[in-house]
């Protein structure tokens, strides 16, 4: 049985749920799990991320991303990204509080989102010298380049209402209602023809999985080759661990 999260299906409907309280941040076990439970869920018809406890998901533990652990982090976190795009089934995403760096990277990823009210979306990774290579490859096609840039380059969060705006969010409703109004939401895809569903999919998705590949690829090589290796990314974890401002050398 899973640890950090819960697999359930009903009625066709698979629910991926995070359990790793209280921000569900992504370490290597999770996310082997997470990969596991995307892979169970893809004869389902609809396959619905949700979360428990205050925040969606605030990304990938800090520590993971030192030198000497950045490449099997990155490997796990891709590896469970591509299988996402991947899946013919429609995928919503459930959020409520926070989905920072990794966890605004999944909520992209997916089809539809859901968001409660209180929700706050971003890719804070720039303030640690850093940068997501996931969001880097599909975020403008998600959100559109300004807005892309913005998100990865300034590393500030937007609102749910901002984020529905932009196109990150398919519809925003309150806090308390978020898992209700997410079931109706799914029944509405669930009474569709399921290989209709499927079909129209795969064609929509067909120019922005090829992108987001060869977009993937480049980014990953960018982060391993040109910058893991520089001071500053080095710096920059060292900061966050230490809870200290960061020194830059690079200008």
């Amino acid at each position: 049985m899973p640890e950090f999260l819960d697999l359930a299906r009903r009625d066709g409907i698979a629910w991926i749920t995070l359990n790793r309280p209280p921000l569900n941040v992504f370490h290597l076990p999770m996310l082997a799990e997470l990969t596991g439970a995307i892979d169970a869920a893809a004869e389902s018809r609809v396959l619905v991320i949700a979360a428990r406890g205050k925040a969606f998901c605030a990304g990938v533990d800090v520590a993971e991303h030192t030198p000497e652990k950045v490449g099997p982090m990155l490997e796990r976190f891709h590896t469970m990204c591509r299988r996402l795009v991947a899946l013919d089934i429609p995928t919503v995403a459930a959020v409520q509080g926070a989905a920072l760096g990794g966890g605004c990277e999944v909520v992209a990823l997916c089809d539809f989102v859901v968001a409660a009210r209180s929700a706050a979306f971003g890719q804070p990774e720039i303030k640690l010298a850093s940068f997501p290579p996931v969001a880097a490859a599909a975020l403008a096609q998600v959100v559109g380049l300004r807005q892309a840039m913005t998100l990865m380059l300034l590393g500030e969060s937007m609102t749910a209402e901002a984020a529905r705006t932009a196109g990150l969010v398919t519809t925003v409703v309150d806090d308390e209602t978020l898992i209700a109004e997410t079931e109706r939401f799914v029944a509405r895809l669930a009474a569709l023809s399921g290989a209709a569903i499927r079909a129209a999919k795969r064609a929509g998705l067909t120019a922005f999985r090829r992108a987001f590949e060869d977009g993937l690829r480049e980014a990953e090589r960018l982060y391993l080759e040109d910058l893991i290796t520089t001071d500053d990314a080095r710096e920059g974890i060292a900061a966050f661990l230490e809870r200290r401002p960061p020194v830059w050398r690079h200008r």
